[in-house]
């Protein structure tokens, strides 16, 4: 009689498991796949940029995030001893802009 039940108990939760399940993304949608980040030298570039600007310490400027803007152009987000900090900058390490954010 438990054999019965229990494989009727099987029975009904099985389907009930296999609905709840979703299949994974494709790799082009799962998420920072798409954005390319800018290159560790030119984050380190915009870094000594901002500290210029800011007067403030190099050791104290962080890159938080970058993206590339174009083909030739990356954004890098950075913090200056708590100040938020924008530069652009091209993939020959020349700095566009440096603007606070």
């Amino acid at each position: 009689m438990r054999t019965v039940y229990l494989a009727g108990a099987v029975l009904i939760v099985a389907p009930v498991l296999a609905a709840c399940s979703t299949p994974a993304p494709d790799p082009q949608d799962m998420a920072r796949t798409t954005t390319q980040t800018a290159p560790a030298d030119l984050q380190l570039t915009c870094a000594s940029a901002v500290a210029t600007q800011a007067s403030v310490d190099a050791n104290k400027v962080l890159p938080v995030g970058s993206s590339q803007i174009d083909a030739t152009k990356y954004q890098v987000e950075l913090n200056a001893a708590g100040q938020r900090y924008n530069c652009v900058i091209d993939n020959a390490g020349v700095v566009g802009s440096v603007q606070k954010a």
